[in-house]
C-alpha cells in the first residue's frame, strides 16, 4: 500500500491489468467502436477514472509505436483481438538489449513507471488493444538505439503532442 502524501490516507495500488480486462469485457459500454486507419494506428481515450486513464488502440499489419516510455506512469495493455509483439529494452551498464514477446488475444501485461517498449502488429490480422495508465499520461519520451545504447529523440507532452 502507498500513502497519499497530501491526505496521509493509505491507498491500495491500482491493478492496471485488471482495469484493462474489465473494460475489455464490456465493449458495448465503450463510447465508440474501434476504427482502423490504413496510414497509422488509431487510438482514442475511452475513460478517465480517479487513478487511471483507459485508451483503445487499433493496429493493422506493420503499424507500431516508436520505442518509448510513459513519463513515469505505470500501466498495462491487454490484447483484445489479433496478436501484438512487444519489444522491451533492458541491459546492464546502460546497454540496450531488446527482447521481443508476442501477446495473443486475451493476454496482457503490466509494467512499472520506468518501462521502455515498442509495440508492433507483426501479424497479418488486425489487432485491438486496451491500454491503462496511472497516473494519466503527462508525457512520453521517445528513443532510438544507437551504438547499443538508448538515445532520447523526443519528449511528447499530453495536450500538445497527442
Amino acid at each position: 500500500m502507498s500513502t497519499d502524501t497530501i491526505s496521509g490516507v493509505r491507498r491500495t495500488p491500482v491493478d492496471h491489468l485488471a482495469v484493462a480486462r474489465r473494460y475489455a469485457a464490456r465493449p458495448d459500454q465503450w463510447p465508440l467502436a474501434p476504427r482502423f486507419n490504413p496510414v497509422h494506428r488509431w487510438y482514442h481515450r475511452l475513460a478517465v477514472e480517479a487513478d487511471v486513464e483507459v485508451w483503445l488502440l487499433t493496429w493493422l499489419r506493420g503499424q507500431a509505436t516508436d520505442l518509448h516510455d510513459h513519463g513515469g506512469s505505470s500501466g498495462a495493455f491487454f490484447v483484445i483481438a489479433g496478436d501484438l509483439t512487444e519489444r522491451t529494452i533492458a541491459g546492464p551498464d546502460g546497454r540496450a538489449q531488446p527482447t521481443d514477446t508476442t501477446l495473443p488475444a486475451r493476454r496482457g501485461r503490466s509494467f512499472g513507471p520506468h518501462h521502455i517498449h515498442q509495440i508492433t502488429n507483426t501479424s497479418p490480422r488486425p489487432a485491438i488493444s486496451l491500454h491503462v495508465y496511472g497516473p494519466a499520461l503527462r508525457e512520453m519520451t521517445r528513443y532510438r538505439i544507437e551504438d547499443g545504447r538508448l538515445v532520447v529523440t523526443a519528449v511528447d507532452r499530453a495536450g500538445a503532442d497527442w
